[in-house]
């Protein structure tokens, strides 16, 4: 195991476009996820320090362009990862979609490269290539789009994209254009981290899986003269005891039945992505052996896509795995938690003062009413920090 922590953290948290609420695979505890909504929730990323928030992609999802446009306008610091889709849209259109969205947020765009596994949504979205074709296309559309942002005019001549005379007019804020965030498992997809990508991403799997993985892009990149940044994407489920969060993540699939585990695991098992096939794997589609590692829990993996692993633990336990998989030079984490607006405060209050983190190195001690103390007591005093009971 390397140990190379860094020493802040970038924390992360994401923007539920494709449905939120208390329970997973049922309607009871649902709730709309509109505008309004959808604003709470990145108000409130921002408010608490988070780094940025995932926008997913797909067609299960509000369109992440879209709704980055709109959130962008109304929060200061929060970074939006929104996605491009190779093979789906032109790299000369990509290009410009970045530069315009990294102007309007004022350099608050990362980009997350989607080359997408399943090929029943591909071939709906008009992609009929296999899994190795797929990753070529990946490849020459990052070599055209990178360029473009560098303000270079591009030709380009490939298997699958060609071009001629491309370039943006109007260039991004961030030099060189937005960080490129990747992740995929294949042979394929680590040849196109090592080479194009400035930031790779893992889903959760246990530790010593993710540091294996990691050993094997870490060298391909360094074959390839490049040093690049890790991320991981996870759920939370934290509460103040560990008792407490276990008893959560049991309510959070409480209304799942083994039909609804079943038809999910079919489309699971349709995808050619070898990141999935590890997912589902951790599992195997069964409510048997859900706890995988020390605080790790595969039940959202029961029926929900991509990652399907939460930390599930007291806020020092989770601090703790989160200190582990840093150790391993991780220092992206992406987060979740069900619903997203209340856990992205527990999170926040819980595990965030336990861990060093980048965003938070410019926030003030806020004071008066705007200070973290609770409701005034009897409308005449501040309560005082409670005292351990040890």
């Amino acid at each position: 195991m390397s140990n190379v922590a860094q020493a802040n953290l970038n924390l992360f948290w994401f923007l539920p476009t494709h449905g939120d609420g208390r329970y997973l695979g049922t309607t009871q505890g649902g709730r709309a996820v509109d505008l309004p909504y959808l604003q709470q929730v990145a108000l409130a990323a921002d408010n608490l320090g988070y780094y940025g928030v995932l926008i997913p992609t797909g067609k299960s999802c509000e369109d992440s362009w879209l709704v980055a446009s709109a959130l962008a306008p109304i929060t200061k610091k929060l970074r939006y990862l929104v996605a491009v889709r190779p093979g789906l849209q032109p790299p000369s259109l990509a290009a410009r979609m970045a530069a315009t969205l990294d102007r309007l947020s004022e350099g608050r765009l990362i980009i997350n490269v989607v080359t997408g596994g399943d090929p029943v949504e591909n071939k709906g979205d008009g992609i009929f290539l296999d899994h190795a074709e797929r990753y070529q296309v990946t490849r020459e559309f990052l070599e055209v789009y990178s360029r473009l942002l560098k303000g270079e005019k591009v030709d380009f001549s490939g298997d699958h994209i060609r071009v001629e005379g491309a370039e943006i007019l109007f260039p991004p804020v961030q030099q060189d254009g937005p960080p490129l965030y990747f992740g995929g498992s294949s042979e394929e997809a680590i040849d196109v981290a090592a080479n194009q990508i400035d930031t790779y991403l893992t889903w959760g799997e246990p530790l010593e899986q993710v540091a294996e993985k990691l050993a094997v892009v870490r060298k391909r990149a360094q074959e390839k003269g490049r040093t690049l940044s890790y991320g991981i994407r996870l759920h939370v489920i934290v509460r103040e005891t560990e008792e407490e969060a276990w008893a959560a993540a049991d309510r959070l699939i409480a209304h799942l039945d083994d039909d609804t585990i079943a038809a999910a695991q079919k489309i699971f098992a349709r995808m050619d992505s070898t990141g999935q096939a590890r997912m589902s794997a951790l599992h195997s589609g069964s409510r048997d052996g859900l706890r995988i590692g020390p605080n790790l829990w595969a039940g959202v993996g029961l029926v929900r896509g991509g990652a399907g692993t939460a930390l599930v633990g007291s806020p020092e336990q989770v601090a703790e795995r989160i200190r582990e998989y840093q150790a391993l030079g991780i220092e992206n984490f992406i987060f979740s938690g069900y619903p997203h607006l209340e856990e992205a405060h527990r999170f926040a209050e819980l595990v965030m003062p336990l861990l060093p983190l980048a965003a938070n190195a410019e926030k003030k001690q806020r004071n008066v009413n705007t200070g973290p103390f609770g409701e005034t007591i009897g409308g005449d005093r501040r309560p005082q920090k409670s005292v351990s009971a040890s």
